[in-house]
């Protein structure tokens, strides 16, 4: 028999899966199930357990709700931003891309002082044309953000195409933001979805 009240604490408080339960407590995965079962604890989904397993230490960011009018105004800024710039398609990471460094400026202080994201789990994304040096234009990305190379993946490259004004406005790539969390990026967009309903979110 296993007690209910230490199940709870391994399942719910410590969020272990039912085979770590099993390996703690020298038994079978097939008793931890049956007595989840018998207390009534919900088991999580896939989708949960996933989320878990890649984030053992808990949410790599924490709401913080505005407070003053100046936080107020970065928080509509940013759900503005990731509903005009922001990449829909993926469902796993927050992503934003944009060839202007001050709007990708004002997208991370709204990652960082309204969700406290955790800088290691940040990281960026530059596509260039092939007529523009890489390293270079990593370098003015990585001096005009103040953030780490370390951060960045390789640099996409794209052949030119003839000759037009994208020159100038592309001269250092498209720089894209990418913070991998299925939770806060389903946050952002329950948040638009407020909007758009004519609703404040809370």
């Amino acid at each position: 028999m296993i007690k209910e009240k230490e199940l709870r604490n391994l399942y719910e408080t410590k969020l272990k899966s039912a085979n770590e339960i099993a390996q703690v407590l020298g038994c079978s995965t097939t008793k931890v199930n049956y007595w989840l079962n018998k207390y009534d604890i919900k088991k999580r989904d896939i989708g949960a357990a996933v989320y878990i397993k890649s984030n053992p230490d808990g949410d790599p960011f924490l709401y913080k709700h505005p407070q003053t009018t100046e936080e107020y105004f970065l928080y509509g800024l940013g759900l503005g931003l990731f509903w005009g710039e922001g990449n829909k398609v993926n469902k796993s990471s927050v992503r934003l891309g944009n060839t202007d460094p001050e709007l990708i400026r004002y997208f991370l202080r709204f990652l960082r002082e309204i969700f406290l994201i955790k800088e290691g789990k940040l990281r960026f994304g530059l596509q260039v044309f092939s007529d523009v040096d890489p390293e270079v234009a990593k370098h003015y990305w990585v001096k005009k953000l103040a953030v780490s190379k370390q951060q960045f993946q390789k640099v996409v490259v794209t052949p030119q195409r003839g000759i037009g004004t994208y020159t100038k406005k592309n001269k250092y790539g498209v720089l894209t933001v990418y913070f991998s969390n299925t939770k806060l990026r389903g946050i952002i967009v329950d948040a638009i979805t407020e909007l758009q309903n004519g609703r404040l979110p809370t």
